[in-house]
């Protein structure tokens, strides 16, 4: 039987939430350890945490946590969800986000490329940051079903009687978001991935509201001009469970540009409460 353990790590991705195979729905979330390791922590329905559990992004928490049985990925987590506590507010964007630099950037690889070998070589890592050499444009393709199929409604409409359901039913973005890039890597040909970041998704749903047909301009200088022409753009990604060999954008970090960007120091925990 799988032993419970306590870690305490900084939150640095939550992605959309989709419908689940078991409960309602749920969202992937990747943290960094007070060590400076990588944990991806599943499930997390997080629409029906409690509010004193609903953590931001750049958050410390503390989380009790089992190794699953059914997802080998090194980095994996069953979280435990009554276990949440937030143990701060979420970490400063002053001096170029300098404190949130200093926890991500030292596990910073130097590509997707390298990521890809290292992981077909060992099974790991499975979760990763790096900085893509080129971005060249943000795609935006329209989802075959723009509304979820009977089978993730049934599951989205599922009565949990341990919690009350949030407000709203989970809507659907009826787009895929990809980026096309090159890696900083002599061989590389280009990728073009997925990102299922959870501001994307919101950005959606409340751009369309507020902007109408206008939404797709500010989205592009948004999530293509200024992370190409402002931003100091690293994705995170990780690896899918079914299809370990395959990568997604999981999350953008993304400071400005710095002409003198001084190097990040060593995470030594020394930021966790």
């Amino acid at each position: 039987m799988a032993v419970a353990e306590t870690k305490k790590v900084l939150i640095v991705v939550r992605t959309y939430p989709v419908p689940a195979q078991k409960g309602v729905e749920v969202s992937c979330t990747a943290a960094i350890t007070e060590q400076g390791d990588w944990v991806r922590l599943f499930p997390i329905p997080y629409r029906f945490l409690s509010p004193d559990q609903r953590f931001k992004k750049y958050q410390w928490v503390s989380v009790s946590v089992i190794k699953p049985r059914d997802d080998k990925r090194p980095e994996s987590f069953r979280l435990i969800e009554d276990s949440i506590r937030i143990l701060s507010a979420p970490l400063s964007v002053a001096d170029n986000w300098e404190a949130r630099k200093r926890i991500v950037l030292p596990l910073k690889k130097h590509c997707l490329c390298c990521l890809k070998r290292e992981r077909d070589e060992k099974e790991f890592p499975t979760l990763g940051i790096f900085k893509p050499k080129i971005i060249k444009k943000l795609i935006m393709e329209p989802e075959k079903n723009t509304t979820w199929t009977q089978d993730q409604l049934n599951k989205l409409r599922q009565t949990d009687f341990f919690r009350k359901s949030p407000v709203a039913e989970l809507e659907k973005v009826p787009y895929a978001f990809k980026y096309e890039f090159t890696c900083d890597h002599e061989g590389c040909s280009g990728h073009t991935l997925s990102c299922t970041d959870w501001e994307m998704g919101q950005s959606w749903r409340s751009w369309k509201n507020k902007y109408g047909d206008g939404w797709k301009a500010k989205f592009l200088e948004r999530y293509e001009t200024e992370m190409i022409e402002k931003n100091d753009t690293h994705f995170f990604v990780g690896t899918v469970h079914k299809y370990p060999e395959n990568w997604i954008i999981v999350g953008l970090f993304y400071p400005r540009k710095e002409l003198n960007s001084p190097q990040p120091g060593l995470f030594n925990g020394s930021s966790a409460p």
